[in-house]
C-alpha cells in the first residue's frame, strides 16, 4: 500500500530554499529517486510563504521508507537541515482502496 508523507522545511532568510536547491545540485534528490520503492520526492514552494518549502515524499510501502531512512542519503539530509537552520513539520497520508 502506498502512502505519502509531506515534510515542510522552515527556516529564515531564504534557507529552506536554498536547502531544495543544494539537495538536487549535489545529487542527493536522484539518488532518493533512484531508490528501491520510492515514487515520487518532488519539491513546491507555497505562495503565501517565502519561508517554507514542501516536500512530496511518495513511498511503495512501509518497508522501503524504512531502508531509506537508514540510507547515507538520510545523512546528508540531516545535515544539510542542520546547516540551513531548518524546523520541519510532516503529514502523512496512506492510500485507502475500498473493495
Amino acid at each position: 500500500m502506498s502512502f505519502t508523507v509531506h515534510i515542510y522545511y522552515t527556516g529564515t532568510n531564504g534557507n529552506a530554499k536554498k536547502f531544495a536547491e543544494e539537495m538536487v545540485t549535489s545529487g542527493t534528490v536522484n539518488a532518493i529517486r533512484a531508490e528501491e520503492g520510492n515514487e515520487q520526492y518532488e519539491y513546491f514552494f507555497p505562495m503565501d510563504d517565502n519561508e517554507t518549502v514542501m516536500l512530496v515524499d511518495r513511498w511503495k510501502n512501509q518497508q522501503a521508507l524504512d531502508i531509506h531512512h537508514k540510507s547515507e542519503m538520510m545523512k546528508i539530509i540531516v545535515e544539510l537541515r542542520k546547516k540551513y537552520k531548518l524546523h520541519m513539520r510532516v503529514e502523512k497520508f496512506i492510500d485507502f482502496v475500498e473493495k
